[in-house]
């Protein structure tokens, strides 16, 4: 396939680059749509490989913007797992399914969705203290899952959210941690040879789509109230994490 001159490939890519740059602006969790769309037409790594150079541009600018508002602990406790995340991912990408990999992935969300409802009336000082163990274990799996389908954003909620970190902390710690993390995979995509020639020029086509949602998404995380976009924010992981689920059973089961 040719993609940058497939009118079925842009109407899949323009929306995925959309919630790309909606998640990149602040507007967390969204983003988690996007590989999945593109993979409705092409393999999940390919479909990852094509949106990396679009996601590492809106990092940069994500990272600019909230280049004050992030929490040192996080990213101290949570990179080193991301580390050997990354490196895990290459190392299995070709042998493990990508059916196995979007159920262990749904799973997850669906955990996460499960757990924020039942600590929805918790009061955060109520909260058991995170504990660095964990983040370095969830940092590891948000690193592993956005290798593979760029669906890093589940495990990285499971450890991040129940600390109830102030929204624009919340929202520039996610930026600092994945833009790190999609460096890292960099090095993991050329190993796998999963850049071309093809895929390299749709992303550079796809760049001005990208820049204007990436602001998008900064005006709407700071006109969005602080309860409802946490509740947004559940609603896409739960639903994502059933649409995941049920990809991954009917590819592992259905055939």
């Amino acid at each position: 396939m040719t993609f940058f001159t497939d009118p079925l490939f842009y109407a899949f890519a323009v929306p995925a680059v959309v919630f790309l740059g909606l998640s990149k602006g602040g507007f967390t969790g969204i983003g988690m749509v996007a590989t999945p769309l593109l993979a409705i037409i092409l393999p999940p790594l390919e479909a990852a490989a094509i949106l990396l150079p679009i996601i590492l541009l809106q990092d940069v600018m994500s990272c600019w913007i909230y280049r004050r508002d992030w929490d040192p602990w996080n990213l101290k406790v949570m990179l080193p797992g991301a580390v050997i995340g990354v490196g895990a991912a290459w190392f299995f990408a070709a042998h493990v399914s990508n059916a196995a990999i979007r159920l262990v992935v749904g799973l997850i969300a669906l955990g996460f969705a499960l757990n924020a409802w039942l600590t929805r009336n918790i009061k955060p000082e109520d909260l058991p203290k995170p504990r660095a163990g964990l983040g370095v274990i969830w940092g590891g799996v948000a690193a592993f899952t956005s290798t593979l389908v760029q669906i890093g954003g589940p495990p990285y909620f499971v450890f991040v959210l129940p600390q109830r970190l102030p929204k624009m902390l919340f929202v520039g710690t996610t930026c600092w941690f994945f833009a790190l993390v999609n460096l890292m995979k960099v090095a993991p995509y050329v190993g796998l040879g999963q850049f071309t020639n093809s895929g390299l020029v749709t992303s550079a086509v796809l760049f001005p789509v990208a820049i204007a949602s990436n602001f998008l998404g900064v005006w709407l995380v700071r006109v969005t109230p602080e309860a409802l976009f946490f509740r947004i924010t559940n609603v896409l992981v739960l639903v994502l994490g059933l649409e995941l689920t049920r990809q991954g059973l009917m590819d592992l089961f259905g055939h």
